[in-house]
Formats: structure tokens, C-alpha cells, sequence
């Protein structure tokens, strides 16, 4: 949406950035009572967030197992990315690694939590590799650390590639805001490609191989190293989508 950054107290009459903050209420003061100042309104989706996993380790490490703290985290993840964004005052910001790292983890827990719960059995599962997966993502998701591809177990693959399918998509919209704004023909064609791979990737429900997921992503960072003055990463876009066409 548009809004205007700047606000007013109307207690104290300080002012504030919305977009640095997120928040209508006076920094100065406290007051609830402010009003936007006349500027114009800008492309604005991303939030000041932050979540702490550290409560659901030490959970964990206190002997819990993963299906009890599941739904806390799940809540916690969900809380976080409704917070976030692409867009801070009319300027694009990066497809970041905590961003994927918080989505894949809510799936991720999600179906091992719900498999485990019902007792599903599939083939090929290793329930101590997910397990440790899952804690490695716990350990290091709030910091934006993400396991690599060769690292993810068969039977979660899945939950990573939804995951990243709905980033991928929550991103796109966004620049597609911001080449409303800049507009830009070939970056809109690359943005189209990459719509098309994120729907093909949902509609197999996530399941492709966690490099071909990896390359998507890819794309849409070189897509911002584009619009971010980056010549060069235009073709680079292009070349991964060529290879995903093929894949």
C-alpha cells in the first residue's frame, strides 16, 4: 500500500519516520494521538521484526521434543512474517535469507509436526535426519543462517520449496509495486518468468529438487541487483530462468 512516511504528534508535536519505525504512536510522548504530515505516499510493506527462537531451544534442550514447542514456533514465525516486507518508503529491499529461513521453518515444523502427530509413515523417511534439520534451522533461522540445498532431507524438501514458493511470491508482488512506480520493460519481463516458476514450483506442491528451488531465488536477487544499479545481473536472471525452463 501507499502511506505517507512522516508523522506528527499531536500531544508534543514530534515528528517521526513511519517507515523506520512502523508505529503511529509518539516516540517523545507515547501519545496515540498523531496524524501523517502532508508528503507523498510511497510504496510501503516491510515492518520493523524480530523473533527469538531462543525459548523453544531451550525447551527443547530441557527435554521437550519438537511436536511440543511446534505450534509455539509456528505462531512465532507466522507473527514475524506478517511484519515483513519488500518495500520501505518507495525503496526495494532484498529476498533475505531470514525471511526464507523464518517461512521454511514454519513449514518445515508444520508437516513434521502434523505427520508425526498422525503417524504417517513415507518412504524413505529418516526421522533423525529431519529432526536434526529442524534444530539446525531453529538454531540459526533468526539470524538469517540457511542450510544448503544438499543439505535439506528428502522428506522435507517439500515444506522448503512451499516455503519458498510463497517468499518468492510475496516478493514478487512487491516489485511489481516498485516497477509500477519505475517502471522498466525488461525487468517486468524477467519478473513474469519468474511468476511463472513460482507457480509451476506451488502447483508440484514444493516438490523439486532443493537447487532447482535454490536457482529461483537466485534469480529474484539478481533481479534486485538489476534494479539496484547492477547491469550486469539482468542476464544472469535470465540465464538461471533459461535453466529452469529446461529443468
Amino acid at each position: 500500500m501507499k502511506i505517507r512516511g512522516e508523522r506528527e504528534c499531536k500531544n508534543c508535536g514530534a515528528r517521526w519516520s513511519y517507515y523506520e519505525t512502523g508505529e503511529a504512536t509518539c516516540p517523545d510522548c507515547g501519545s496515540l494521538r498523531s496524524v501523517a504530515v502532508e508528503d507523498d505516499r510511497r510504496h510501503h510493506t516491510d515492518s520493523p521484526a524480530e523473533i527469538d527462537l531462543s525459548p523453544h531451544r531451550t525447551a527443547l534442550a530441557e527435554g521437550a521434543e519438537i511436536v511440543d514447542v511446534a505450534d509455539d514456533v509456528e505462531s512465532d514465525c507466522r507473527a514475524y512474517v506478517r511484519k515483513r516486507g519488500f518495500l520501505r518508503g518507495g525503496d526495494l529491499l532484498p529476498l533475505d535469507d531470514t525471511y526464507l529461513a523464518v517461512r521454511e521453518l514454519r513449514t518445515a515444523i508444520a508437516d513434521y509436526s502434523r505427520d508425526e502427530r498422525v503417524g504417517v509413515e513415507r518412504g524413505g523417511y529418516d526421522r533423525e535426519d529431519a529432526e536434526r534439520y529442524l534444530l539446525d534451522l531453529l538454531q540459526g533461522a533468526a539470524d538469517g543462517e540457511r542450510p544448503a540445498p544438499d543439505e535439506v532431507p528428502e522428506s522435507l524438501a517439500p515444506a522448503r520449496g512451499l516455503a519458498y514458493a510463497t517468499a518468492v511470491e510475496t516478493y514478487r508482488e512487491d516489485v511489481g509495486d516498485y516497477l509500477d512506480d519505475n517502471p522498466d520493460t525488461e525487468a517486468r519481463r524477467v519478473l513474469e518468468r519468474i511468476r511463472e516458476q513460482e507457480k509451476r514450483l506451488s502447483a508440484l506442491d514444493g516438490d523439486l529438487p532443493p537447487e532447482t528451488v535454490e536457482s529461483l531465488v537466485r534469480a529474484c536477487r539478481d533481479l534486485y541487483r538489476y534494479l539496484d544499479g547492477d547491469e550486469d545481473a539482468l542476464a544472469t536472471a535470465q540465464q538461471r530462468l533459461d535453466d529452469l525452463d529446461e529443468s
